[in-house]
């Protein structure tokens, strides 16, 4: 899928041939586990996927082909370029799953989270819209905690209880990433936002 023309922003539903009760984006999905799981399980919601790299592009495609998936589409990009572009309030979930953590202090300004991005996504997440991320690395979970309860923030955190953050929700799946995380014994952290009603 390419950018609206500057200046336009883009509906999401527009995207699909019969509008579909919602749409969802997943930024970064990797080899499309998730995404693909998501899609075959919600026949009637449209998925927007955003993957810069083309191995994971490559591994999505075959399956969205052969399947005959067509509640799919694809930005074969980095994301922060596709959310300026989409309409206000188009969305009713995002997931942001083990994204790069940029352990390195001098890297921390390329992670995804961050004001302008957290800012953007509170603009095209419908109120009530859920923003669902996950990590295995815990300075980065600190970090996306601390930027996504700052007021002015549009996100609420739903946990209560530990056990809403150490464990996976019962719709999600498991992505490589999160593999190769329990693999080495490291836990995964799952956090989950509402975007506010005001």
């Amino acid at each position: 899928m390419d950018l609206p023309a500057p200046g336009s922003l883009l509906d999401p539903r527009r995207l699909f041939a019969a509008p579909p009760r919602d749409v969802w984006l997943e930024i970064g999905f990797g080899a499309g586990e998730h995404l693909l799981a998501q899609a075959r399980r919600h026949p009637d919601v449209g998925f927007v996927g955003c993957e810069p790299y083309v191995n994971g592009i490559a591994a999505v495609l075959p399956a969205i082909a052969e399947e005959g998936i067509d509640s799919v589409r694809i930005f074969a990009d980095d994301a922060r370029r596709l959310l300026p572009a989409l309409a206000d309030a188009s969305l009713g979930r995002v997931f942001v799953l083990f994204p790069d953590p940029w352990p390195k202090a001098r890297h921390h300004e390329r992670r995804l989270i961050a004001p302008e991005t957290i800012r953007q996504l509170g603009r095209i997440l419908r109120p009530g819209g859920e923003l669902r991320l996950a990590s295995d690395h815990a300075g980065y979970v600190r970090w996306m905690l601390e930027y996504l309860t700052r007021e002015p923030s549009p996100f609420q955190w739903l946990a209560r209880r530990p056990s809403d953050w150490r464990t996976r929700l019962e719709d999600a799946v498991v992505t490589r990433y999160e593999e190769k995380a329990l693999e080495r014994g490291v836990a995964c952290v799952h956090l989950r936002f509402v975007r506010k009603e005001s």
